[in-house]
């Protein structure tokens, strides 16, 4: 008797263990079929793997594993493939592919992209993301073209919820005695502009005039505004807001696409 119920708790636990997993890292309940690598894995077989950075450009400038390669999800299959393939003749090993982790599915949507489209195999993804990567490896990280990185180093969620303001707050309190930055790339501004003639355009992915143009920011001591699409992209200007000592600089919670959401009678003075 006492071993049946010893049995049945002992199934117990396994059970919420493994849905607490699967909660975690939600991508192995979706793509099922998508080999994955954790992070210990990943590094004790980091010399054997073609690490590859799945995000965007700027993302994989910022923060980045080290020695990843950036093959971007956002590119066109053909192109996307046509890289893959030719990294494959080059060095015969492993595709391991990361994003930002956990919650972020570009992982496994290039995983399978690889293996799907590209008839590729010996194809992982990497589910635990650069994050975790860097709080357990900082040596075998880089940010902003250094290494190793500090844990103090990364930006936590209360340090960007500090800098955001809802969207009615952000176009209220920006005027045109501060500076207004709309990081949006061209196809995602489709000629729609918050701050028509008073802002300044300068896309995420051109870090040399993003770079300039906060050193200007440093020197006129104005404050800052910033917005992109849907407010994914401003957590990665904010490290080099970061780096470069601004103090007063605020997002746009929700982006652009935000401003669409509030009500027309507020908007008018």
């Amino acid at each position: 008797m006492k071993s049946n119920i010893l049995r049945s708790l002992a199934l117990i636990i396994c059970f919420f263990n493994v849905s607490a997993y699967a909660d975690d890292f939600p991508g192995r309940d979706i793509y099922r079929n998508i080999p994955y690598i954790s992070t210990e894995q990943l590094y004790q077989q980091r010399q054997q793997s073609i690490i590859i950075d799945a995000r965007s450009k700027h993302e994989f400038r910022t923060l980045r594993i080290k020695n990843a390669v950036n093959i971007p999800l956002s590119l066109s299959k053909d192109n996307f493939l046509n890289k893959l393939v030719q990294l494959r003749k080059t060095h015969n090993k492993a595709l391991v592919f990361y994003c930002n982790g956990h919650s972020c599915m570009k992982s496994y949507k290039a995983a399978r992209r690889a293996i799907l489209f590209g008839k590729l195999d010996n194809v992982y993804a990497y589910d635990a993301g650069v994050f975790d990567w860097t709080r357990q490896y900082p040596d075998e990280a880089e940010l902003l073209g250094k290494s190793p990185v500090r844990a103090e180093q990364l930006i936590p969620k209360s340090m960007l919820k500090k800098h955001t303001l809802g969207a009615l707050e952000f176009i209220r309190k920006a005027s045109k005695n501060s500076e207004i930055l709309d990081i949006r790339d061209r196809s995602q501004r489709d000629g729609f502009y918050v701050f028509a003639g008073y802002e300044h355009s300068i896309p995420l992915s051109d870090t040399k005039r993003l770079r300039q143009y906060i050193q200007k920011i440093k020197r006129l001591n104005k404050p800052l505004f910033v917005y992109d699409a849907v407010g994914k992209q401003v957590r990665w200007l904010q490290y080099l807001l970061e780096e470069e000592k601004i103090k007063q600089y605020y997002f746009m919670e929700g982006g652009a696409l935000a401003y669409f959401d509030i009500p027309r009678s507020e908007l008018i003075d």
